[in-house]
């Protein structure tokens, strides 16, 4: 499984697309051949998997209980959307209207490495997430990170 690193910042074209930055194509010499998918993020923002990525994450979803009601309505939530995205020519990708409508995403965007995935957000709201960052991010690393070896140990 690939681990991406880095943060890019990227301009959408007026037909909404955007210029897959090397940095970050250089990290998945697959995509030309195997294409991506990109779909909406849990928050307002949307989410690029390696189409191996999405298959995983597809064989997953197939094994959840499609009789419960949650269940049924997380699919179509997560669903909404995907849209798979290959390279054109000039290494852009179109990106649909309606997941940019979603995202609020215009002109400026930044692509945040996550692991396995790519989140794609609006600038703006990408940076508004630091503003308050301080004490916060120390806070909130000693809540989730802090008792790591305590759940090892025990």
């Amino acid at each position: 499984m690939a681990h991406f690193l880095g943060e890019f910042e990227c301009k959408l074209d007026t037909k909404g697309r955007m210029v897959l930055p090397a940095g970050l194509k250089r990290q998945m010499p697959e995509v030309e051949r195997e294409g991506l998918v990109i779909n909406r993020g849990l928050e307002a923002h949307l989410v690029i998997y390696p189409r191996k990525e999405w298959d995983r994450i597809m064989e997953e979803l197939s094994k959840l209980n499609t009789f419960e009601r949650k269940t049924r309505e997380f699919v179509r939530k997560f669903m909404r959307g995907a849209t798979e995205l290959s390279l054109d020519a000039a290494n852009r990708v179109l990106v649909p209207k309606p997941l940019l409508e979603y995202a609020g995403i215009e002109g400026e965007v930044v692509l945040a490495s996550q692991f396995n995935k790519i989140e794609m957000w609006s600038k703006d709201a990408y940076d508004a997430q630091w503003d308050d960052e301080g004490d916060d991010f120390a806070s909130l690393a000693e809540e989730v990170m802090g008792n790591l070896n305590k759940r090892q140990d025990g």
